[in-house]
């Protein structure tokens, strides 16, 4: 079968997980023997070039500035980003043309914005089947993550937002033949908010990568919490740091991985700690060690988080997790079996269960041996199978 994967960023370029992830499904794809070609924005020189059997073609938008770019743009400019970018004819083009010549089976977008909203309908023009997997809140939100400039879920969108939104629930009318997420939150607030009513839809998680058959062992006379993912107001790395502080307990360490427009306030706050360190980005086998080292990972977004690939992984070098009770998190983490939830935002609920774990190795063994049985269900064989099967109904 010949695939077509959309996606607005590919490693190297990375902001969130979604781009790896489109990564890691489109290799797996090559060697399950299909042909993959990837559509995205720039990343190298090159406007086509294979890597590890994908085909790539880089397409540069037409807009002010790259999509790589975003987070760190004026508020005052990113309005207009988002009018371009609702309906690029420029990138319709493009994307058309790609298709033409290639005449893939089956196209599959993930996130779109920066390849604009446009890139919707070739698929749809050219008689090839659509599948849409929602990461976020793009179609319902400017901001992606349902937050207002308060940082607080939003309940009361502006007039502004609710005309942008309907532009774009218009544009991505009739376009789509299967939407995934792999959240059931994310599908149903999509539907409640007027998308997709009658698309068929389609829960499926992520995959995962189990390199490794044995257990890693675990030592406790410190306890190492974790922290790993983008370091913006959204994920609420300021709410594990409000509770981290509050313990009084020296053998406790916390390791913040990431980086983020929060980076330094976030720093500010830890600076006089020094059981707190920060690392920036960490990826590959420094990544690891930092998972295999700790004993706890906190999740503390106060956003619907749709399904955090650091939970997989997380549970992949058997290290439990405490997660806010929000989003697609609870359809991971179970309480008492693989981790425990809290409310989101609460930093005296977040304080009291790393004490209780602090002090209860015995726990944290238990959880430990519930992380490698819930990592079974999401191995990157699984989610490459679910893919397939859906694939070759659209494409029959």
């Amino acid at each position: 079968m010949k695939i077509c994967l959309i996606s607005n960023l590919y490693p190297p370029n990375v902001l969130g997980g979604a781009e790896v992830s489109v990564k890691k499904v489109s290799e797996e794809l090559v060697k399950k023997g299909h042909e993959v070609i990837v559509i995205t924005t720039p990343f190298s020189e090159n406007d086509v070039e294979t890597i590890n059997g994908v085909k790539i073609y880089q397409v540069k938008p037409l807009n002010i500035y790259h999509i790589y770019d975003h987070p760190n743009q004026s508020m005052l400019i990113k309005p207009l980003w988002h009018i371009i970018d609702l309906w690029n004819p420029y990138d319709e083009r493009n994307i058309k043309n790609i298709l033409k010549t290639e005449t893939p089976d089956i196209v599959h977008i993930h996130n779109f914005k920066g390849v604009s909203l446009s890139s919707f309908s070739p698929a749809k023009s050219l008689g090839i089947p659509l599948v849409f997997t929602a990461h976020d809140y793009s179609l319902i939100c400017m901001r992606a993550n349902l937050l207002n400039s308060s940082g607080e879920i939003c309940q009361t969108p502006s007039a502004l937002c609710k005309i942008y939104n309907q532009v774009q629930k218009h544009l991505a009318k009739n376009k789509v033949d299967l939407l995934i997420s792999p959240s059931q939150f994310v599908i149903n607030k999509l539907k409640s908010n007027g998308l997709f009513k009658d698309v068929k839809s389609k829960k499926i998680p992520l995959g995962i990568e189990l390199d490794n058959k044995e257990k890693f062992e675990k030592k406790y006379s410190t306890t190492n919490i974790l922290y790993v993912g983008n370091l913006g107001e959204h994920k609420g790395v300021h709410v594990l740091l409000n509770a981290f502080k509050k313990i009084n307990n020296m053998n406790i360490r916390l390791d913040i991985v990431g980086k983020g427009l929060c980076s330094e306030k976030l720093k500010l706050m830890s600076q006089n700690d020094n059981r707190i360190k920060f690392h920036d980005f960490l990826e590959g086998k420094e990544l690891l060690k930092m998972y295999v080292h700790s004993n706890l990972t906190v999740v503390p977004s106060i956003w619907y988080d749709n399904s955090p690939m650091v939970i997989y992984e997380s549970f992949s070098y058997g290290t439990p997790v405490i997660g806010s009770k929000i989003g697609g998190i609870p359809e991971l983490i179970e309480d008492g079996f693989n981790g425990y939830l809290f409310e989101a935002g609460n930093v005296n609920e977040l304080q009291q269960l790393l004490e209780t774990l602090i002090d209860s190795p015995e726990t944290l063994e238990k959880l430990e041996q519930g992380t490698y049985e819930s990592v079974q269900k999401y191995t990157m064989e699984k989610h490459i199978e679910q893919l397939e099967k859906e694939y070759q109904k659209l494409a029959k």
